[in-house]
């Protein structure tokens, strides 16, 4: 090859390497930018919009090219030279209302639509092309108006390009534009604030609710309307309640999951609304209902950031009665957990959760219906290593089953957002109100209830 093409071969090449570069770069970006805010966003977010869109928008990033350099070079040429490709732009619009009758029409109607009118307009840039050519045969040059003739018999695939091409391109900045609507999405409070407690704080456990409520929405009512109580350092508190009564939120609001409509919360004196949510989460600890595992090795799971040694991690498998089960597996610690513990029985995935909770050694323990998906027997195991291993820390248990709070110091029974009655269980049990009642319709009599 001459060394004109092999230049021009070069530079193709470096114009798409770079452009190529630039892409991904800009696609990266938006990428931290939106996976950043996302993380961030408030709670409320994901349960109003569908895991599927969020999907989408992270999909959606990247760009095709918008023009190549042959054709951009045509087109200028044309515009310049031969005709204004106004019309081939209002074609463009044209086409791109257009769409709007994919829905009732064929999409190859919508071609020939395109096609014939765009093959209009290239057949009347070349009929000007050679009238201009005749007009001025004695000013320009043959070779000129050759190249121009050749040029306008290409007119028409390169209008066709270019019109797909801005088209693809305005679809494609839609997908920037909802991008950056959720990179600008509102975030939750500051992960870490001036006003951090101390290193041991909380060293007691003891916890308030001031004139506490709550809503998930702003326009949505109150779910919590006007909690009031004092939980001392290492009570057992059982909170009951029928569905829908704020069970679940109460400890939402522990975690500032959602944020207070008015009141307080108060963990040894310090107001938890006015540190970070990484120092206040970071003090909690809590087994949910549905056990959390991710995708890697036993002692990921028990420990993600190295911080405990392997002999910690044995001694709470061990109190969790999983030690044996990790023992006799081949690799032990290093056993792949597949993703959400699928390759792991719901009781092993929760014990897993209580090991992973024996560790962090909280104050402050949130139990919510950790045990409503598991059988008596794991039940029984589970609460056995809670009453040892937690006897020094505050234990707020949301009971599914009554058999599991009533050994609690007190009871919380919830209604309508508000607190009814808060006792111990045999108090509760002797008035007969709300706790009796769900006490009867679980089968606990009067009698049976004195043997736990």
């Amino acid at each position: 090859p001459s060394p004109g093409v092999i230049q021009l071969c070069l530079f193709v090449f470096l114009g798409t390497l770079l452009l190529t570069n630039a892409a991904v770069n800009a696609s990266r970006l938006l990428h931290s930018r939106l996976l950043n805010n996302v993380l961030r966003v408030p709670m409320v977010f994901f349960d109003t919009t569908p895991l599927g869109r969020i999907l989408n928008r992270f999909a959606k990033v990247g760009l095709n090219h918008l023009v190549h350099i042959s054709s951009l070079g045509t087109i200028v040429f044309l515009s310049n030279i031969v005709f204004p490709l106004s019309p081939s732009m209002r074609l463009r619009q044209g086409y791109l209302h257009a769409f709007l009758f994919m829905f009732i029409g064929s999409v190859c109607l919508l071609n020939r639509w395109l096609a014939v009118r765009l093959q209009f307009l290239g057949n009347l840039v070349v009929f000007f092309a050679a009238v201009f050519a005749v007009i001025s045969r004695n000013s320009i040059d043959s070779g000129l108006v050759g190249l121009s003739i050749s040029y306008a018999l290409n007119v028409t695939l390169t209008l066709s390009f270019v019109v797909n091409i801005t088209s693809q391109l305005e679809t494609n900045i839609v997908a920037v534009e909802r991008v950056s609507e959720y990179a600008e999405l509102e975030n939750e409070a500051p992960w870490v604030t001036q006003d951090w407690p101390s290193e041991k704080w909380p060293e007691a456990g003891r916890l308030q609710f001031v004139d506490y409520k709550v809503r998930y929405r702003p326009e949505l009512d109150l779910v919590l309307k006007g909690i009031s109580c004092d939980i001392s350092d290492t009570e057992k508190i059982g909170i009951v309640g029928r569905t829908g009564a704020g069970k679940s939120s109460l400890t939402n609001c522990l975690f500032r999951i959602i944020e207070a409509a008015d009141g307080r919360i108060l963990i040894d004196d310090v107001d938890i609304s006015k540190i970070g949510l990484h120092d206040l989460r970071n003090r909690l600890t809590i087994i949910p209902q549905d056990p959390v595992l991710f995708s890697g090795t036993l002692r990921m799971n028990l420990d993600p950031f190295d911080k405990f040694s392997d002999e910690e991690l044995w001694r709470v498998l061990e109190l969790s009665h999983l030690k044996d089960y990790v023992a006799g597996l081949k690799e032990e610690l290093q056993h792949e957990v597949a993703e959400g513990g699928e390759n792991l029985s719901v009781g092993q995935r929760q014990l897993l959760c209580l090991a992973r909770a024996l560790l962090r050694k909280s104050r402050i323990l949130i139990l919510d219906e950790a045990t409503a998906a598991v059988d008596l027997e794991t039940d029984d195991l589970i609460q056995t290593t809670i009453r040892k291993e937690f006897s020094h820390c505050t234990v707020l248990t949301i009971a599914h089953r009554l058999h599991s709070i009533m050994d609690s110091s007190r009871v919380m029974v919830l209604d309508a957002g508000k607190i009814v009655e808060f006792d111990s269980p045999s108090n509760l049990m002797e008035k007969q109100g709300h706790f009796y009642s769900m006490a009867k319709d679980a089968g606990i009599t009067h009698e049976s209830e004195t043997s736990f």
